[in-house]
């Protein structure tokens, strides 16, 4: 999977949202990687809402099989935009000391 940094946070990892087109070629025409899905982690605190569906538009422009969005605080809302795999550890094993 391709991670998008959809919020531009300096602090997190993935590829920018403007950068998207030119990596994902790169990595399927160049380097001939199987990339099967797009993932992001939205930025804490905000509606993931606008995150999520533009991961939805570029998974589908690209026809990849799946979408990894959604943590425990937001997941429900990651599976109607089409959340193929969410992270839930949080709600299972409880806030990190």
């Amino acid at each position: 999977m391709i991670q998008i940094n959809t919020g531009e946070e300096s602090q997190k990892s993935g590829i920018m949202p403007d950068k998207v087109n030119s990596f994902f070629n790169f990595c399927k025409k160049d380097l001939k990687l199987n990339i099967q899905g797009l993932m992001c982690i939205p930025p804490y605190g905000e509606d993931p809402s606008i995150h999520f569906a533009y991961l939805r538009k570029k998974n589908l422009e690209f026809k990849l099989p799946y979408l990894s969005m959604g943590m425990s605080e937001d997941y429900e809302k990651a599976i109607t935009f089409g959340a193929t795999h969410i992270r839930v550890g949080t709600a299972i094993f409880g806030e990190r000391p």
